[in-house]
């Protein structure tokens, strides 16, 4: 049974680059980096999917984390508030 390889993201980002930039035809790139021509072509249209976005102003990905760190922040200041009540009502007796 054949195994398949996997790519670490670097290199599918150093040969989607390649790609882009025009270093060679695909079946050059491919022999090159020992890969499918059809990956490259793939990695290529999924680089180029993801700078579109990621030049955007509202990037999804932006705003879900930007929404995930208020949530966290302010879950740790109700922590700290009720931390802090706490400790004055044990310092006031």
């Amino acid at each position: 049974m054949v195994k398949r390889r996997n790519f670490s993201t670097e290199f599918k980002a150093k040969v989607a680059l390649a790609a882009i930039r025009g270093d060679g035809t695909m079946a050059e790139l491919a022999s090159r980096y020992g890969i499918h021509p059809n990956m490259i072509t793939k990695w290529k249209k999924q680089a180029l999917a993801g700078m579109k976005e990621g030049f955007g102003r509202n990037a999804p990905n932006r705003d879900l984390s930007r929404e995930a760190e208020i949530t966290t922040l302010q879950a740790k200041v109700g922590e700290l508030i009720v931390e802090r009540d706490f400790l004055a009502k044990a310092f006031d007796q």
